[in-house]
């Protein structure tokens, strides 16, 4: 027998071990896990183990335990009973594929990346088949996707075409998924596994993350724990339409399949064409969802997150503010008011553009990115001064893949719309938005110009909020040709790609939020060209704890915006005190999404101590480890997390009341991820009391922290008329 192991950081090594001869073994290892395979030249392609990291001696007895055995990618056509990762039809029209191993490669990929490629080619068809496995150094996440290739002489076509496929030994499993709606995103779901499908899929065309999620957990030791249990996490890394499922079958497994949504999707290859599906991550822990998530933040951070190891700066942006009434004088008010109060960055939301139409509403204008010399009849470049002699950076926003009837890029170009032929174009906001084209190579150029054009015209923008407010409204491209209508899907998610590679070479260093409508485009698929995510249009800070924290199962803090809004709120009309918005803000990347002018003096200094205090804590939150502890889901009354650093030496603990009743009984929250050895000091931060906690300045040791707690007041002490029924406390935890 043969053993390939990958170690972490090192190339493909091959091993002897005490497994049946006639098997090939490939380890590929992290720290943490491994995911083990038999690639026997001319057999299957199996999957043994995945999970924790097992040592040779283990290895060579997994037989004998009982490996998995399971067909790591099945194709569809032999033995068709079962579901399939990938399904294609023929040249000559055969749908059976049968495929077997005929090598085995390794190489590093340019992020010093170790990629383990897997040969596999139809026994009869000359239809090549690559399952790919890429691990990063110190990451205990495995990425995997697949590339096929044509080498017919004719046309085939792919029905089917999942990223992954990962069977999951049957049991007491349950599944963490995340649903919602616009201004309702991120909510959390945990039920158990039973027999039959569970489907997970998205079909809006641009956006993908609101109503659903392409990441799951399973916790393979019951009903889900924060900090323990076997827990496997899966994210899909695409933008565009997804499809995950779990098939509970009468087998010993659940057997789970993630990838493009292939429905009216499916795609041809030409002789000699590739297809290369998106990549598939996978991780394992025994440390619960939380530990799960720690392995997908420190990943997302250090490998798919575009600067994900910068900080954050703290902004204003001016939508809830002003909307559309967007004049000079008030976005240089706005401007000296959030520099009053410590921010860094303002950014210029919607309403800024238009010539022969103004952008007074949502019904006009997309599509024609020139200033509104009415509003700024100085232009961009003189708030980009104003800015300046504020001390802070300048950002603007911007929708390039979108135009509205209402608009002289339409006017000049109505073949760069989707839409169906034969048909009149389905209309969105307002009305009237309209979706680009971006399979087309000339719209590609279109949404490139509109930034490369602003960047290079003011390169002093900092930053750039990059929104998508409408699905694909139509199933038709006006670009492609007829009997490839079915690419539409999938081109644009390529087009848009090429767009933001361009973008992302020309212009590296200016920040990109991904906003759509709200958190249409938070995924793994999107993050490599942007900077954050827009969470959600709501902010309100008690709905936004329940958002925040389903996010946060697969995202971490850093690359969430999260603001500090008005009261009331403008989405759901609560009041709530600006303490407990600030504190809610302060879990993410904060920021402010109001109009300052409208604040007292009290609110404003409230802000201004919250924008100082983030500030010291913010490399904690936005790269340390997070432990979530109590959830707003358990209907306990209270929520609570904490970020620790990697060296365990500084963290921050936040609790929000999440409802008041009289006579109300809280749990006593418990910290976690400390050093147990190690002395804390406590201070409370963004204090409001009249005076200090009972616990600040003292100290306790981290295993008092883990076992013990603090005992939070339920509320504030403050003058009787300033009483809310809201409470909420942040503390820094720092090593002595």
């Amino acid at each position: 027998m043969k053993q390939f192991l990958l170690l972490p950081g090192a190339a493909l090594l091959l091993m002897t071990a005490a497994l049946p001869a006639t098997a090939e073994t490939v380890n590929i290892s992290t720290p943490n896990t491994s995911l083990v395979l038999d690639a026997e030249k001319g057999g299957k392609l199996r999957i043994l183990h995945y999970g924790n990291r097992l040592s040779d001696a283990d290895i060579a007895n997994l037989s004998e335990a009982g490996a998995i055995r399971r067909d790591a990618y099945p194709v569809y056509g032999i033995y068709p009973q079962a579901e399939a990762a990938m399904s294609v039809t023929h040249a000559d029209g055969n749908r059976t594929t049968d495929t077997e191993v005929t090598g085995i490669t390794s190489r590093k990929d340019a992020d010093g990346a170790d990629v383990t490629t897997i040969a596999m080619r139809d026994k009869v068809y000359p239809f090549d088949l690559n399952v790919n496995y890429r691990t990063y150094p110190g990451e205990d996440v495995i990425e995997t996707w697949v590339d096929v290739k044509n080498n017919e002489k004719g046309t085939v076509t792919l029905n089917r075409f999942m990223s992954g496929y990962l069977p999951v030994r049957y049991g007491n499993v349950w599944l963490s998924q995340l649903y919602g709606s616009w201004a309702n995103e991120g909510k959390v779901s945990e039920t158990p596994l039973n027999h039959g499908v569970r489907m997970i899929k998205n079909k809006d065309g641009v956006r993908n993350s609101h109503t659903s999620h392409a990441e799951i957990m399973l916790s393979l030791d019951g009903k889900p724990q924060e900090n323990t249990g076997r827990t496997v996490g899966a994210a899909l890394e695409y933008s565009g339409n997804y499809k995950l499922f779990i098939d509970t079958d009468d087998s010993d497994y659940h057997h789970f399949f993630a990838g493009i949504n292939e429905e009216n999707s499916e795609y041809h290859l030409k002789t000699g064409e590739s297809f290369v599906t998106p990549p598939l991550a996978l991780t394992y822990s025994e440390e619960g969802l939380s530990g799960v998530s720690r392995n997908f933040h420190r990943w997302g951070r250090n490998h798919r997150l575009h600067a994900g190891n910068t900080e954050r700066k703290v902004l204003l942006n001016s939508w809830e503010g002003v909307y559309f009434n967007i004049t000079e004088p008030v976005m240089d008010g706005m401007m000296k008011d959030i520099a009053d109060m410590g921010g860094e960055l303002f950014v210029m939301d919607d309403g800024w553009f238009g010539k022969k139409y103004p952008r007074d509403n949502d019904s006009t204008t997309l599509g024609d990115w020139v200033v509104d010399t009415n509003k700024l009849p100085n232009g961009i470049q003189a708030l980009i001064d104003s800015a300046s002699t504020h001390g802070i950076k300048f950002g603007i926003w911007i929708e390039p893949e979108m135009t509205n009837t209402v608009s002289e890029l339409y006017e000049k170009h109505p073949e760069y719309i989707i839409k169906a032929a034969n048909r009149p174009a389905t209309q969105g906001r307002g009305g009237t938005q309209l979706v680009l084209d971006l399979a087309n190579p000339k719209v590609q150029d279109i949404v490139f110009t509109v930034v490369d054009t602003l960047m290079r015209k003011y390169p002093a923008i900092d930053y750039i909020k990059w929104d998508a407010n409408a699905p694909i409204m139509d199933h038709g491209s006006q670009y492609l040709t007829a009997d490839n209508q079915s690419h539409l899907y999938i081109d644009y998610h390529k087009g848009f790609e090429t767009v933001l590679n361009r973008i992302r070479k020309a212009h590296p260093d200016v920040t990109i939020q991904a906003c759509a409508s709200g958190g249409g485009r938070a995924n793994w698929g999107i993050l490599p060209w942007f900077d954050e995510f827009w969470t959600s249009d709501n902010n309100d800070a008690l709905q936004r704890i329940y958002m925040q924290w389903g996010t946060s199962y697969f995202f971490p803090a850093i690359a969430m915006g999260s603001h500090i809004s008005a009261s009331p709120n403008h989405q759901t009309f609560r009041r709530i005190p600006v303490k407990f918005r600030a504190d809610v803000a302060m879990s993410g990347r904060l920021g402010l999404e109001m109009q300052p002018r409208d604040m007292n003096d009290e609110d404003k200094a409230v802000c201004r101590q919250a924008i100082t205090d983030y500030k010291k804590i913010r490399p904690i939150v936005q790269f340390g480890d997070i432990y979530r502890l109590i959830s707003p889901y358990d209907g306990k009354g209270v929520a609570s997390l904490m970020y620790v650093t990697p060296e365990k030496d500084d963290a921050v603990f936040y609790w929000w009341k999440t409802e008041t009743f009289m006579n109300q009984q809280l749990p006593r929250v418990v910290m976690a991820g400390l050093d147990p050895d190690k002395i804390y000091m406590i201070t409370e931060l963004n204090r409001i009391d009249k005076e200090p906690l009972s616990f600040e300045g003292k100290t306790f040791s981290g295993r008092y922290l883990m076992s013990n707690g603090l005992e939070i007041p339920l509320t504030h002490k403050v003058d009787y008329h300033k009483n809310t029924d809201y409470a909420s406390r942040v503390l820094r935890v720092t090593a002595k």
